[in-house]
This record gives structure tokens, C-alpha cells and sequence, in this order.
């Protein structure tokens, strides 16, 4: 089960739960962004399980970049792996929504040898089936999908084909919507070996002074764990 964190009590929840990967980012209500270097070092000096970070500089589902928005990826990851990230989840797209080889080739020379999950600007290509086969023939170890649909749930018959014609030549992991409500149904119907969930709770901050209340999401230590069980009970 990997989890994906913005913040260090969500990533600690992650791995007291049971979690045996993160995905380290900032700002998930916007799909992910690079996080700190802060707060990796702090979340690296507090969980042993492996921590794959985020690289995406923008928000919205834009997923082309600039010259110098290539140049701040490649930075940010020199950095990351200097700090001894275990891994890298990153993405890019044409402005046509094919793979942008040219890009992901210059991110994973940097990235090498350390293995990076093509993220869910997977999910925008105009072919799948097409764009899971260069992103194997660039050496991603995984992609991140929901199987084009708003929820893994709804994008079940594509992540089961993806699975089907992948034959093991990359890891697919369904994500987005997973909880222990449909997890069961997911792992049966698609047959995937990992998967990808926030397992959020909402927690309600109070500001006594301004008499205000702040709704946020963390990760639900109680959470991971249920879900952790429900995949140990179905590999088994």
C-alpha cells in the first residue's frame, strides 16, 4: 500500500498504519506538487519506509512544460536524491496528450538508478494502451492510474486491461477514491499487486480568538490499517 502524504502527521500515520511506501508531496487537494525540502528531511528523520517524491512544479491538470520548468524539475531532483529519496513519481505530457519522451528521458537520467512511477498525467494521454508501452520502453517501474475515470472504482475495466496487457512489464497501481469501503472490489476485479490511497479522515481546527473552524484532511492511521488488511486477507 503506498500513501500519498502532504504533511509530516499524515506521513506518520501512514507508516504506524502499516503503509510500505509514501508519496511525498504538497498541496493533494491539487493532486500533488514537489514538496519542501523541510519536510522531506523531517519526515525522512521520523519513518523508515520508503519515500517516493512528488515532482511536478504546477498545478491544474497541465502536465506540459516549459524549458525552464524542465530545468526546476532536474533540480528538484538532484536535490531529493541528494537527500537520499528511495524514489521519484513524475510526469509529462505533449501539448497533444502523448507521453513527452524527450522530457521524461532528461528527468530519468537524473532520477537513475533509483525506480519512478509515472504519475496520473497517465490518465489525460489519448491512447493508454499506446502510452503504457513507451512508458515501459523509458523504464518507469509503475504508473498511477484510476483508469482515466474520476475514481479507480469507475475506471476498473481499463486498469483490469492494463494489468492484462502489461504482463508484467510494469507495475500498474490503481489510485484516487480507494478506501476500505471499495478496496475489496478493486483488488478482485483487477487483480493489481499494489495500490494507492490518501485514507483521509477530516479534522477540524479551531481558532478560538477569530471564532473560526478550518476543515482539513490527514491520514488516517486506523485508516491504512484497515485497508492494509483487506489486501493482506486478499493476497493470502
Amino acid at each position: 500500500m503506498e500513501v500519498c502524504v502532504d504533511s509530516l502527521s499524515s506521513a506518520i500515520a501512514a507508516a504506524e498504519g502499516g503503509a510500505t511506501r509514501i508519496e511525498l508531496c504538497s498541496a493533494l487537494l491539487e493532486d500533488g506538487l514537489t514538496p519542501s525540502v523541510g519536510l522531506f528531511e523531517v519526515v525522512k528523520s521520523v519513518i523508515k519506509i520508503p519515500i517516493f517524491v512528488m515532482i511536478r512544479p504546477k498545478m491544474l491538470n497541465i502536465y506540459n512544460y516549459s524549458e525552464k520548468e524542465v530545468e526546476e524539475m532536474e533540480y528538484d531532483i538532484k536535490m531529493f536524491k541528494s537527500k537520499k529519496a528511495d524514489g521519484f513519481v513524475l510526469g509529462a505530457l505533449t501539448s497533444e496528450g502523448l507521453v513527452d519522451e524527450n522530457v521524461c528521458k532528461r528527468l530519468l537520467l537524473i532520477t537513475a538508478p533509483l525506480p519512478v512511477t509515472f504519475h496520473r498525467a497517465f490518465d489525460l494521454t489519448t491512447d493508454p494502451f499506446y502510452s503504457m508501452e513507451k512508458i515501459i520502453s523509458l523504464g518507469f517501474e509503475r504508473i498511477l492510474t484510476s483508469g482515466q475515470k474520476k475514481t479507480a472504482l469507475e475506471g476498473v475495466n481499463l486498469i483490469t486491461e492494463l494489468i492484462k496487457h502489461s504482463n508484467g512489464r510494469i507495475i500498474i497501481m490503481p489510485g484516487v477514491g480507494i478506501c476500505v469501503k471499495n478496496l475489496k472490489v478493486i483488488l478482485e476485479k483487477t487483480g493489481a499487486i499494489e495500490f494507492h490511497a490518501s485514507a483521509k479522515t477530516q479534522v477540524i481546527l479551531k481558532t478560538p480568538n477569530l471564532g473560526e473552524e478550518t476543515k482539513v484532511f490527514v491520514t488516517s492511521k486506523v485508516h491504512v490499517k484497515e485497508m492494509v488488511d483487506i489486501y493482506q486477507n486478499y493476497s493470502t
